[in-house]
């Protein structure tokens, strides 16, 4: 898309906050690598070993290449939300199409001060686009001054 609007990073409470989900994942991981160790005897490691590297790499680097990969901008009455590790998005989302936002958190979002702004827009294809990983404080005046934007539309 366009180039030239530098894009801003989330928050970086997002990378501890996702490093906490993949935890939460990995340790449901390191159970069943546990019960599978005791009930293969004698090859003490077999599953270990390749679990502790998957589990390096849920907790550790993925988190930060999906925050590093992931950014907005909100300018000229549009908001774009870039994100894709494998596979790249770059959705553009006109103010004049939106329909209502939302702010939501989720008990980990609360935990660590984030929030999620999502936009409705009308349409069917991709008709809402959510932007996770923002400071709490950073949604909700984004959701004012796009519906400060919109009302000088409308009017």
């Amino acid at each position: 898309m366009d180039a030239t609007h530098e894009l801003t990073q989330l928050d970086p409470r997002y990378k501890t906050m996702m490093r906490v989900v993949a935890a939460i994942f990995a340790a449901v991981l390191l159970i069943a690598a546990t019960i599978a160790e005791i009930a293969i005897p004698g090859w003490t490691g077999v599953v270990w070993v390749p679990v502790a590297i998957v589990i390096a790499y849920l907790v550790i680097y993925l988190p930060m290449r999906r925050y590093a990969t992931r950014g907005y901008s909100l300018a000229e009455e549009r908001l774009r939300v870039v994100r894709g590790v494998l596979f790249h998005s770059d959705t553009v989302v006109p103010f004049g199409r939106v329909q209502h936002i939302d702010v939501d958190q989720g008990p980990l979002e609360r935990g660590f001060g984030l929030a999620t702004l999502t936009v409705h827009t009308a349409g069917s294809h991709n008709a809402s686009v959510s932007l996770p990983g923002l400071a709490h404080e950073d949604a909700l005046a984004m959701r004012e001054d796009i519906r400060a934007a919109i009302r000088r539309d409308t009017q």
